[in-house]
Formats: structure tokens, C-alpha cells, sequence
């Protein structure tokens, strides 16, 4: 099983925006993107995959082994996210809410959504040692931020529970291009030529 951490900072919790402008939406558009990224392949969805998408003190979860009708633009898959926020009143205490078959929304911020997955946790950041020569972990669980770096709360939180600290390439890489960059890892280990 593979799974995506990915943090929001200024994404609306209560899933109020337009879709019409979704990068004035907290970058809606990157996290739409990053989240085809992470579960999307071509004509397919990945069924090993499990993507938390951290927005305040909710994470809307997406499960690749029961996902239904996730397309490839980012309109579609903010109208998702949106919807799910949108429960937010329903999601009592951490029992997850059921928005489609795939898609739940559970009130956890990273902490509580970090502490709850098994797995390795690898942080990926520009200042981590670079996968190049390593062997990708069983079982991992990568923890992005979108475009603004994580905040010291959030460093402190993934510095306690995460196993490693991963680069992916000596340039900075947005949150959807870092997820393609990590699933081309973990696709190709023990591939010598292509």
C-alpha cells in the first residue's frame, strides 16, 4: 500500500469556493492535481493507493481500491473535495463520513491523521536526503505540503513520527510533480534499463 499525506494551508475547510477560480480557492487547482497525481494512472486508478488531503482540522480520504469516477481535471476533482468539505458538520468526533464510494471525510488534522496510518512515513522536502541510491520503504506514507513550505508546528509534528526525510531531485518540484516523481520510485524498483 502506498499513501500520500498531502497538507493544504489555505485551502477553505468548510468547502465553500468556486470552482471557477480555483487557484484563488487555497490552490485548490495544485491540491486537485496533486491528488489525480497520487491515484490516477493512465486509463485507471491506482488500487494501492490511499491519498489524505489535509485542509485544518478535516482530511478528506481517498481510498484507489473503491474510488468511482475520479477524471483527470482538476474541476471534477475540486467539485470532489468541495462536496466533502462541504459534510464537514457531519463528521463527528474521527468516525469517517461516506461522501461517494472511494471518498470519506474524517474531522483529523496531521497530527491525528499521521498518528492513525500504518506505515513507513517519509517526509518528502527539498532538504532530505536524495532517494537516489536508496531502496523505496515497504509500505510508505509520503507527507507533502502544497505550495507553502510545512509550518514550524507541522515540521515538528512529521519530525516526530516520520521515519526518513526524502529529496526527490535536486529542484524544488510542485506537490503533484513530487507525487509522479515518487510513484516513477517505487514503480521502477529493480528496473535496470527501461
Amino acid at each position: 500500500m502506498r499513501q500520500f499525506v498531502i497538507v493544504s494551508h489555505e485551502a477553505p475547510a468548510a468547502g465553500e469556493f468556486s470552482l471557477d477560480d480555483l487557484p484563488g480557492a487555497g490552490r485548490m487547482d495544485l491540491l486537485a492535481r496533486a491528488v489525480n497525481a497520487s491515484l490516477l494512472r493512465s486509463h485507471g486508478i491506482r488500487s494501492n493507493v490511499r491519498t489524505h488531503l489535509v485542509v485544518g482540522e478535516y482530511t478528506v480520504q481517498f481510498e484507489g481500491a473503491t474510488l468511482q469516477g475520479l477524471n483527470p481535471d482538476e474541476r471534477s476533482t475540486a467539485a470532489r473535495i468541495r462536496d466533502a468539505l462541504a459534510s464537514h458538520e457531519d463528521a463527528i468526533g474521527h468516525i469517517p463520513v461516506e461522501i461517494a464510494p472511494g471518498i470519506s471525510l474524517v474531522r483529523k488534522g496531521l497530527a491525528e491523521t499521521l498518528a492513525d496510518l500504518e506505515g513507513t512515513v517519509v517526509c518528502l522536502h527539498e532538504d532530505g536526503d536524495g532517494v537516489g541510491a536508496r531502496s523505496p520503504p515497504d509500505s510508505p506514507v509520503f507527507v507533502l505540503s502544497d505550495h507553502h513550505d510545512f509550518t514550524d508546528e507541522e515540521r515538528e509534528t512529521i519530525d516526530a513520527i516520520a521515519d526518513q526525510r526524502y529529496s526527490l531531485g535536486p529542484e524544488r518540484l510542485h506537490a503533484d510533480h513530487a507525487i509522479t516523481v515518487a510513484h516513477n520510485w517505487l514503480d521502477t524498483e529493480g528496473f535496470t534499463e527501461y
